[in-house]
């Protein structure tokens, strides 16, 4: 049996849904495992925009997905493994590349093993991982999601977006060193900054669901990461003006960044994904645009029967709403 992974790209926080937010965007990461007897324990063969990649097989997030799915599963690691991943998610541009990786790695142990998981686990293991739930769950469930800590575990649930706003990444050709950039945010804030953050949180909920311009605006003004993290990415500012005289309600970083994120009236996304792209052009900077205009899936699993006849192919394919295995 061949199995087979397709995780979502994602962007998180949407300025102030800071690590609990997230938004599966419309790039892919796929993946395939072929289990074997073998010396070394895990080989890995990366494409697309994962040929950059420079990490030991060992080390590797889908390494650290697959075996963190077998410890949870209290199974036995097999002998050899061999994932084959191409990817058009950019590396390290705050689209989730990291999350996808993980989940691509413990989708295809659970699938290939017989692990049992549900998508919660996967989301749990997740984010011991990530050490944050705001892309491991879009990438799990797909669309916009909340993820919350609570007493008796994680808790994701979907949220709603309006039909008529439209999202507008413009991905520069840098990363940003996520590391550091989660470094550089203080260890306290005051308490009238964490008054303001909760406001703009809620603002965001509630904008998301319905496309009402002056909460996405306040919401998209973040006091919590975003003035730590800006200096780091040249450009920032100049594409976030950009975006916001050319209509959109407002921008931010998407994750920790290099990308820059805006969410604009569907009517006026066009213009806007121009001027944000214009913006880093007049710096030397050539930006690529993800459009985002409608809800995206999260992971998919299809298994493919190893026979010499046509295969009938099974694609279970993720839900928010329920989970029940």
């Amino acid at each position: 049996m061949t199995v087979r992974v397709r995780v979502p790209a994602s962007s998180s926080n949407l300025g102030s849904g800071f690590d609990c937010i997230g938004i599966a965007i419309d790039r892919w990461l796929s993946a395939s495992v072929t289990l074997h007897n073998a010396v070394s324990a895990f080989s890995i063969s990366r494409r697309g925009k994962l040929s950059a990649v420079r990490v030991r097989a060992d080390q590797d997030l889908f390494t650290r997905g697959f075996r963190a799915a077998c410890g949870a599963a209290g199974a036995v690691l097999p002998a050899g493994v061999t994932i084959d991943a191409t990817s058009d998610i950019p590396v390290g541009c705050g689209l989730g590349s990291s999350a996808a990786a993980i989940v691509a790695g413990a989708l295809l142990a659970d699938t290939a093993l017989g692990l049992g998981l549900s998508r919660a686990q996967i989301l749990e293991i997740g984010t011991t991982i990530e050490g944050h739930p705001d892309n491991v769950a879009p990438a799990v469930y797909g669309g916009a999601v909340l993820s919350v800590h609570t007493p008796t575990g994680l808790v994701a649930s979907p949220l709603a977006v309006a039909a008529g706003i439209e999202l507008l990444i413009a991905v520069p050709p840098f990363p940003n060193d996520t590391k550091a950039a989660r470094a550089a945010l203080p260890q306290t804030l005051p308490h009238s900054d964490a008054v303001v953050a909760a406001g703009r949180a809620a603002a965001l909920v509630q904008g998301l669901a319905t496309g009402d311009g002056a909460l996405l605006t306040a919401a998209l003004d973040d006091v919590l990461h975003v003035p730590f993290r800006r200096g780091r990415i040249p450009g920032y500012d100049a594409v976030v003006h950009a975006a916001r005289a050319a209509g959109a309600f407002g921008a931010t970083l998407s994750g920790a960044g290099s990308a820059v994120l805006a969410i604009a009236p569907r009517e006026r996304s066009t213009g806007v994904g121009a001027a944000m792209i214009a913006a880093w052009r007049e710096i030397g900077i050539a930006a690529e645009l993800i459009k985002c205009s409608s809800a995206v899936a999260g992971a998919s699993v299809t298994t493919v029967p190893d026979t010499t006849h046509h295969a009938r192919r099974t694609t279970h394919d993720s839900s928010v709403t329920k989970e029940t295995s």
